[in-house]
């Protein structure tokens, strides 16, 4: 019969523990930190919202929503949108363009405001003049005015409507997050 006697050096365990747990805790900070910012090539969020259903947009998010939309397009592409505006033109647009604004208040200051809104298209849109109120549902697409590509409202449904309670919106909030989920 062997009778095995083995002396164990308490100190040298525990360091060789503590270094197998932090060799496993770099390796899993190591692939979430690939994950997050390599494995599609750029840091991009990927939460993308396909959906029958139709987004209402109210003036209390309206422009924070405007910027995630502007911010990260390809995340709203096929979405569907409802919402009221006023029909603002400029010079450089053709009959079938138009912005679906509000004025945002800007510099925290009910005096003084800005234009805002979404770039639409429409087919008969040369129908109603601008600062015509409309309610309008439409699937955000990607467009390019100026050669840049941005988002752009196709309206499926037009509707004349009046001037809304609280016409103003305000400028986006400390809380925006840069994701698809606030919509």
């Amino acid at each position: 019969m062997f009778v095995y006697n083995c002396k164990i050096n308490g100190g040298k365990l525990l360091k060789i523990i503590i270094i197998l747990l932090s060799i496993f805790m770099l390796v899993v900070f190591g692939i979430s930190i690939y994950r997050i910012f390599f494995a599609s090539g750029r840091f991009v969020v990927r939460d993308k919202i396909k959906s029958n259903e139709i987004t209402e947009i109210e003036a209390e998010n309206y422009t924070n929503i405007l910027q995630a939309v502007h911010d990260n397009p390809d995340s709203y592409i096929g979405m569907k949108v409802k919402f009221t505006g006023y029909m603002y033109r400029l010079l450089d647009f053709d009959e079938k363009q138009f912005v679906l604004a509000r004025d945002m208040f800007i510099n925290n200051s009910k005096t003084q405001t800005v234009v805002v809104g979404f770039l639409c298209q429409y087919k008969d849109a040369d129908n109603f003049e601008d600062g015509t109120w409309v309610n309008v549902t439409g699937i955000i697409e990607k467009g390019k005015y100026h050669n840049e590509e941005i988002p752009i409202i196709n309206i499926t449904n037009l509707e004349k409507t009046s001037e809304p309670d609280n016409e103003y919106v305000n400028p986006p909030s400390n809380t925006y997050v840069p994701t698809s989920g606030i919509l």
